[in-house]
């Protein structure tokens, strides 16, 4: 994250720490057996991280924030993508499509980080929406071949991403140093 708000930092840090453990722990759903190690890994380094920077975030709350005097639009936003994401699941469970599932929830919440960017005055996160987008397009022909479920390989790209880039913001964190 490239943010002069410390808070956010953290908070994005500890918050895709969090959400790469929910994502790898669906891709855990129908994981092929060589994966597992490394799902239960990833999802280890997401907890550590949402911990860890949870904490900082908690110490630095009353700094300032990007979202100051547009919380009302990050609260829209986050209504919206989950309304979206509830209702296409919906769809696909009554075309017995539900295998699609993590697959649908995944782009929703891609396509989220474009707007989220512009609340938080940064465009990594854009860009970070922008290439989980084009990762979920990219898996549609060999999710169409097969039969498994999406959370397989939907799951995985989502959380490695995550879990990356809250990776790479931790590391920018500590070589700042104003968090600590």
């Amino acid at each position: 994250m490239l943010t002069e708000f410390v808070r956010d930092q953290t908070f994005t840090v500890a918050w895709f720490g969090l959400m790469a453990f929910v994502w790898l722990g669906w891709s855990q759903e129908d994981p092929p057996p060589s994966w597992r190690k490394w799902l239960g890994l990833g999802s280890a380094l997401g907890v550590a991280l949402a911990l860890g920077f949870g904490f900082l975030t908690a110490r630095h709350w009353s700094d300032g924030t990007a979202l100051d005097g547009r919380y009302h639009w990050f609260g829209v936003l986050v209504a919206v993508e989950v309304a979206a994401a509830g209702a296409g699941s919906a769809v696909l469970a009554r075309r017995n499509a539900g295998r699609w599932t993590a697959w649908w929830v995944a782009l929703v919440v891609a396509l989220h980080f474009l707007p989220l960017a512009a609340l938080l005055d940064d465009a990594s996160i854009a860009v970070f929406g922008v290439l989980q987008c084009a990762g979920l397009l990219l898996l549609v022909g060999s999710l169409r071949r097969g039969d498994v479920t999406t959370s397989r390989h939907a799951g995985p790209l989502m959380g490695t991403s995550l879990l990356a880039y809250a990776a790479v913001s931790a590391a920018l964190v500590a070589l700042d140093g104003t968090a600590f």
